[in-house]
Protein backbone atom coordinates (compact mmCIF):
# COMPACT_ATOMS: atom_id res chain seq x y z
CA UNK A 1 0.00 0.00 0.00
CA UNK A 2 1.16 3.63 -0.84
CA UNK A 3 0.10 6.64 1.07
CA UNK A 4 0.94 10.17 -0.51
CA UNK A 5 0.15 12.71 2.47
CA UNK A 6 1.19 15.80 0.60
CA UNK A 7 0.63 19.50 2.09
CA UNK A 8 2.13 22.94 3.17
CA UNK A 9 4.51 23.48 6.11
CA UNK A 10 3.46 22.76 9.83
CA UNK A 11 0.03 21.72 8.78
CA UNK A 12 0.94 18.50 10.63
CA UNK A 13 1.43 16.25 7.35
CA UNK A 14 4.70 15.32 8.88
CA UNK A 15 3.32 13.68 12.39
CA UNK A 16 0.35 12.21 10.50
CA UNK A 17 2.81 10.66 8.31
CA UNK A 18 5.08 8.86 10.79
CA UNK A 19 1.58 7.55 12.56
CA UNK A 20 0.23 6.27 9.62
CA UNK A 21 3.41 4.57 8.81
CA UNK A 22 3.62 3.02 12.41
CA UNK A 23 0.15 2.00 12.36
CA UNK A 24 0.52 -0.21 9.05
CA UNK A 25 3.89 -0.95 9.51
CA UNK A 26 4.97 1.04 6.51
CA UNK A 27 8.07 2.61 5.35
CA UNK A 28 8.49 6.25 5.32
CA UNK A 29 9.79 8.55 3.25
CA UNK A 30 9.68 12.66 4.25
CA UNK A 31 10.68 14.14 0.80
CA UNK A 32 11.28 17.17 2.26
CA UNK A 33 14.70 16.42 3.47
CA UNK A 34 15.72 15.60 0.19
CA UNK A 35 14.91 18.74 -0.83
CA UNK A 36 16.26 20.69 1.97
CA UNK A 37 19.40 18.73 1.65
CA UNK A 38 19.82 19.26 -2.03
CA UNK A 39 19.04 23.24 -0.97
CA UNK A 40 21.41 23.60 1.85
CA UNK A 41 24.13 21.17 -0.31
CA UNK A 42 23.68 24.23 -3.15
CA UNK A 43 24.29 27.06 -0.10
CA UNK A 44 27.32 25.31 1.60
CA UNK A 45 28.68 24.48 -1.96
CA UNK A 46 29.28 28.67 -2.33
CA UNK A 47 25.98 29.00 -4.76
CA UNK A 48 22.44 30.21 -4.66
CA UNK A 49 19.62 27.62 -4.36
CA UNK A 50 17.81 29.46 -7.31
CA UNK A 51 20.97 28.61 -9.20
CA UNK A 52 19.87 25.90 -11.48
CA UNK A 53 23.06 23.90 -12.04
CA UNK A 54 24.46 24.26 -8.95
CA UNK A 55 21.02 22.76 -7.90
CA UNK A 56 21.37 20.29 -10.17
CA UNK A 57 24.95 19.19 -9.39
CA UNK A 58 24.07 19.36 -5.67
CA UNK A 59 20.92 16.66 -6.32
CA UNK A 60 22.98 14.43 -7.72
CA UNK A 61 25.87 14.39 -4.99
CA UNK A 62 23.17 13.88 -2.77
CA UNK A 63 24.34 10.52 -0.07
CA UNK A 64 22.21 8.96 2.62
CA UNK A 65 24.50 10.95 5.16
CA UNK A 66 22.97 14.22 4.06
CA UNK A 67 20.04 13.52 4.98
CA UNK A 68 20.63 13.10 8.54
CA UNK A 69 22.26 16.74 9.03
CA UNK A 70 20.41 18.73 11.89
CA UNK A 71 20.52 21.68 9.55
CA UNK A 72 18.03 20.74 7.69
CA UNK A 73 15.46 21.45 10.54
CA UNK A 74 16.27 25.06 10.09
CA UNK A 75 14.78 27.94 8.07
CA UNK A 76 17.52 28.21 5.62
CA UNK A 77 16.99 24.72 4.46
CA UNK A 78 13.57 25.00 4.51
CA UNK A 79 13.63 28.12 2.33
CA UNK A 80 16.11 26.39 -0.18
CA UNK A 81 14.32 23.35 -0.28
CA UNK A 82 11.74 25.95 -1.83
CA UNK A 83 13.79 27.52 -4.44
CA UNK A 84 15.23 24.25 -5.67
CA UNK A 85 12.52 21.96 -5.24
CA UNK A 86 10.27 24.67 -8.35
CA UNK A 87 13.49 23.59 -10.83
CA UNK A 88 12.27 20.81 -12.78
CA UNK A 89 15.53 19.37 -13.58
CA UNK A 90 16.53 18.94 -9.39
CA UNK A 91 12.68 17.15 -9.86
CA UNK A 92 13.84 14.83 -12.01
CA UNK A 93 16.93 13.48 -10.19
CA UNK A 94 15.00 13.00 -7.20
CA UNK A 95 11.74 11.54 -8.75
CA UNK A 96 13.03 8.01 -9.53
CA UNK A 97 14.61 7.76 -5.85
CA UNK A 98 11.03 8.72 -4.65
CA UNK A 99 9.21 6.09 -6.59
CA UNK A 100 11.47 3.14 -6.29
CA UNK A 101 11.04 3.88 -2.60
CA UNK A 102 7.33 3.73 -2.88
CA UNK A 103 7.07 0.92 -4.64
CA UNK A 104 9.22 -1.07 -2.86
CA UNK A 105 7.10 -3.89 -0.75
CA UNK A 106 5.31 -3.64 1.50
CA UNK A 107 4.86 -0.17 -0.05
CA UNK A 108 5.14 3.66 2.19
CA UNK A 109 3.93 6.74 3.46
CA UNK A 110 5.58 9.16 1.49
CA UNK A 111 5.44 13.09 2.70
CA UNK A 112 5.61 15.54 0.62
CA UNK A 113 4.27 18.44 -1.75
CA UNK A 114 3.46 16.88 -4.70
CA UNK A 115 3.17 12.81 -4.05
CA UNK A 116 -0.09 12.65 -5.01
CA UNK A 117 -0.10 14.73 -7.89
CA UNK A 118 2.98 13.86 -9.93
CA UNK A 119 5.57 11.33 -7.87
CA UNK A 120 2.84 8.68 -7.26
CA UNK A 121 -0.47 9.71 -8.78
CA UNK A 122 -1.33 5.83 -8.52
CA UNK A 123 -0.91 5.91 -4.77
CA UNK A 124 -4.00 3.52 -2.68
CA UNK A 125 -4.49 6.56 -0.45
CA UNK A 126 -4.25 10.05 -0.94
CA UNK A 127 -4.54 13.04 1.82
CA UNK A 128 -3.59 16.47 1.19
CA UNK A 129 -3.10 18.22 5.28
CA UNK A 130 -3.93 22.20 5.60
CA UNK A 131 -4.75 24.30 7.84
CA UNK A 132 -4.69 28.24 7.84
CA UNK A 133 -0.87 30.44 7.86
CA UNK A 134 -1.50 31.92 10.59
CA UNK A 135 -2.43 28.47 12.78
CA UNK A 136 0.60 27.21 11.14
CA UNK A 137 2.74 30.08 11.56
CA UNK A 138 2.08 29.54 14.91
CA UNK A 139 2.66 25.95 15.14
CA UNK A 140 6.39 27.07 13.24
CA UNK A 141 7.19 29.73 15.98
CA UNK A 142 6.88 26.98 19.03
CA UNK A 143 8.89 24.66 17.25
CA UNK A 144 11.68 26.85 16.21
CA UNK A 145 11.58 28.75 20.21
CA UNK A 146 11.27 24.83 21.07
CA UNK A 147 14.73 24.49 19.30
CA UNK A 148 16.45 27.60 20.95
CA UNK A 149 15.91 29.90 17.83
CA UNK A 150 14.71 33.43 18.77
CA UNK A 151 11.72 34.05 16.17
CA UNK A 152 9.51 36.28 15.62
CA UNK A 153 5.24 35.42 14.53
CA UNK A 154 5.29 38.30 12.11
CA UNK A 155 7.96 37.27 10.28
CA UNK A 156 7.49 33.73 10.41
CA UNK A 157 3.67 33.77 9.62
CA UNK A 158 5.56 36.40 6.40
CA UNK A 159 7.83 33.58 5.15
CA UNK A 160 5.26 30.70 5.41
CA UNK A 161 3.01 32.71 3.35
CA UNK A 162 5.95 33.73 0.75
CA UNK A 163 6.54 29.98 0.70
CA UNK A 164 3.21 28.92 -0.01
CA UNK A 165 2.77 31.15 -2.76
CA UNK A 166 6.09 29.88 -4.47
CA UNK A 167 4.94 26.69 -3.59
CA UNK A 168 1.61 27.10 -5.57
CA UNK A 169 2.87 29.08 -8.73
CA UNK A 170 5.94 27.31 -9.64
CA UNK A 171 5.52 25.95 -13.35
CA UNK A 172 6.52 22.49 -12.35
CA UNK A 173 4.28 19.78 -9.72
CA UNK A 174 3.26 23.23 -8.43
CA UNK A 175 1.65 22.49 -4.06
CA UNK A 176 -2.02 21.34 -4.69
CA UNK A 177 -4.53 18.48 -3.93
CA UNK A 178 -4.59 15.76 -6.22
CA UNK A 179 -8.64 14.98 -7.71
CA UNK A 180 -8.88 12.21 -5.69
CA UNK A 181 -7.28 13.34 -2.22
CA UNK A 182 -9.16 13.63 1.14
CA UNK A 183 -8.25 17.32 2.55
CA UNK A 184 -7.63 17.01 5.85
CA UNK A 185 -7.97 20.41 7.45
CA UNK A 186 -5.59 20.11 10.78
CA UNK A 187 -6.69 24.02 11.90
CA UNK A 188 -8.76 22.91 14.97
CA UNK A 189 -7.58 19.17 15.50
CA UNK A 190 -4.86 18.03 17.56
CA UNK A 191 -2.38 15.21 16.38
CA UNK A 192 -4.64 12.39 17.52
CA UNK A 193 -8.22 14.18 16.38
CA UNK A 194 -5.79 14.05 12.95
CA UNK A 195 -4.89 10.68 12.94
CA UNK A 196 -8.34 9.65 13.71
CA UNK A 197 -9.80 11.64 10.78
CA UNK A 198 -7.24 10.20 8.55
CA UNK A 199 -7.44 6.48 9.69
CA UNK A 200 -11.36 6.64 9.23
CA UNK A 201 -11.37 7.68 5.59
CA UNK A 202 -8.32 4.81 5.24
CA UNK A 203 -10.91 2.63 6.76
CA UNK A 204 -13.76 3.50 4.97
CA UNK A 205 -11.40 3.64 1.26
CA UNK A 206 -10.58 0.37 1.75
CA UNK A 207 -14.09 -1.14 2.96
CA UNK A 208 -15.34 0.34 -0.77
CA UNK A 209 -12.70 -0.91 -2.65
Amino acid sequence: MIIAIDGPAAAGKGTLARRLAEHFGLELLDTGLLYRAVGLKTIRGGADPGDARAAVRAARALSPSDLEDTALRGEEAAQAASQVGAIGAVRAVMLDFQRTFAHTPPGAVIDGRDIGTEVCPDADVKIFVTARPEVRAERRLKELRARGVDAIHGRVLQDMKERDARDAKRDVAPLKPAEDAFVLDTGDLDADAAFAAALDFITSRNRRG
